[in-house]
């Protein structure tokens, strides 16, 4: 049956949909629905601007620039800026931090709460080896049946969390506690919340997949660039407020869940526990081999990506070698368990997502200032330097007496958002030299 043309935009919707969620965005809304306690709504708030808002932003703002991809448009920089920018975004939704995540998420849920606490002991090395062998296999094999297992285990999942959801308004697993010192007030709340939507990793991974959504649009029929950004536009808007509804009722079981199963270290066990009470042993393992299957075939999907995008990069090794590199260092990284990763990645983060949220802002106010190299350079250039004090920073690598300069100094730094009057320096800077130097610099597309 052919799908009515003002109504493509559906399908395409779903598929975003699908491209963004994985366990990973169960984990983190259940952990801070935790410590956020009575506050959770405000932290939800926050959360919801990076873990939604900015993600859909990305893939609009890539959609809006009329250019194929993340590495064309980071090219309005500095070629090699974009490089690096693009190798970055692609190692951490790839073999340095997401891919390990799939592994010890799979873990954490699937495996360990069945094990006794003697077999946990070299239970994961095993696991591991095995999931990431797996995943590298299909990887270097492409087939069509990880695509079907894919396409059956997203809404599987989706139906599978749907029910842990109503179970969890049926049967309450109880009341919000006290809030976390980092949540202790509404305001603090919804910060930290922003910077927990940071943890997805979806703003990331949406400038890197937002030229598959393009693709699927033109496969539709679009032709004209303006027609191709409406239904980019429309694609979001079936996506994000599924992610959001998701978030929301998972974060709610974890704020309810600290009476019945106490604090856990990570979103995990979270999601585990509850599973045991709501469902007993059984339904436990249902939701653990959902979670598993889905875990596996995001793996083997970015795996793939990454392998693709290094070997078109450099051109020294082939695809399959990249698929065997990626793997290993996925496994590697893996055995540091779930908590070591998730804790080693903010401070990457912190550094990554300024870039981020910069580059998208710039992609829409393109036409304001004609496209001026300047104003890109300058505005990623200060946002660059405090991106880069902020992942230093949060990796607790001590600064002397910088922190206390820029506390007094820098608006909104005490929150880790100082790069943001940077980022509006920079903007300026640039406005100004556009205005000084009207035939000296270069022009880029206005599209």
């Amino acid at each position: 049956m052919q799908i009515d043309n003002s109504k493509r935009f559906i399908p395409i919707g779903l598929m975003l949909f699908a491209l963004f969620f994985g366990a990973g965005n169960l984990i983190f809304p259940a952990s801070m629905g935790q410590a956020a306690g009575s506050n959770v709504l405000w932290a939800l708030l926050g959360f919801c601007i990076t873990g939604v808002g900015l993600p859909l932003l990305a893939v609009m703002a890539i959609g809006y620039s009329g250019l194929p991809g993340l590495q064309q448009v980071a090219n309005r920089i500095h070629p090699y800026y974009a490089v690096f920018y693009t190798v970055v975004c692609y190692m951490a939704i790839g073999p340095f931090f997401a891919v390990p995540r799939t592994g010890t998420v799979s873990y954490e849920i699937a495996i360990s709460p069945f094990l006794s606490e003697e077999a946990k002991g070299y239970a994961q090395p095993i696991f591991l080896a095995v999931f990431f062998l797996i995943s590298g296999w299909f990887a270097a094999t492409p087939s069509k049946l990880v695509d079907r297992i894919g396409k059956f285990l997203t809404p599987a999942l989706v139906l599978t969390i749907a029910i842990f959801i109503i179970q969890s308004f049926i049967n309450p697993l109880g009341k919000p506690q006290t809030p976390a010192p980092a949540y202790a007030t509404p305001g603090m709340a919804i910060i930290q919340g922003i910077l927990d939507g940071y943890n997805t990793l979806d703003a990331i991974a949406a400038l890197v997949f937002a030229s598959l959504v393009i693709t699927a649009v033109k496969h539709t029929g679009f032709t004209d660039p303006k027609a191709i950004t409406r239904e980019v536009y429309k694609s979001g808007f079936v996506a994000g407020p599924l992610l959001a509804v998701i978030y929301i009722f998972i974060a709610k079981i974890g704020a309810e869940s600290v009476t019945a199963i106490g604090v856990q270290e990570t979103g995990a066990p979270i999601l585990a526990e509850s599973a045991k009470i709501f469902f007993g042993q059984g339904g436990a393992m249902l939701l653990s081999a959902m979670v598993l299957l889905a875990c596996l075939t995001t793996s083997i999907g970015l795996i793939s990506c990454c392998a693709y995008f290094t070997r078109d990069l450099l051109g020294k090794l082939s695809y399959i070698k990249w698929v065997i590199i990626f793997s290993v260092i996925s496994y590697l990284i893996g055995l540091f368990g779930l908590k070591t990763i998730i804790v080693s990645t903010i401070p990457v983060l912190m550094f990554i997502y300024p870039l981020c949220v910069a580059l998208v802002a710039l992609i829409f106010l393109h036409k304001f200032f004609d496209g001026r190299r300047c104003v890109y350079a300058w505005t990623i250039g200060l946002t660059f330097i405090m991106a880069l004090y902020n992942g230093v920073h949060t990796a607790q690598i001590a600064l002397g007496g910088l922190e206390e300069i820029l506390n007094s100094w820098v608006p909104l730094h005490t929150y880790g958002l100082g790069w943001i009057p940077f980022a509006l320096v920079g903007f300026v800077i640039g406005l100004v030299q556009r205005a000084v130097t009207k035939n000296n610099d270069p022009k880029l597309s206005t599209n």
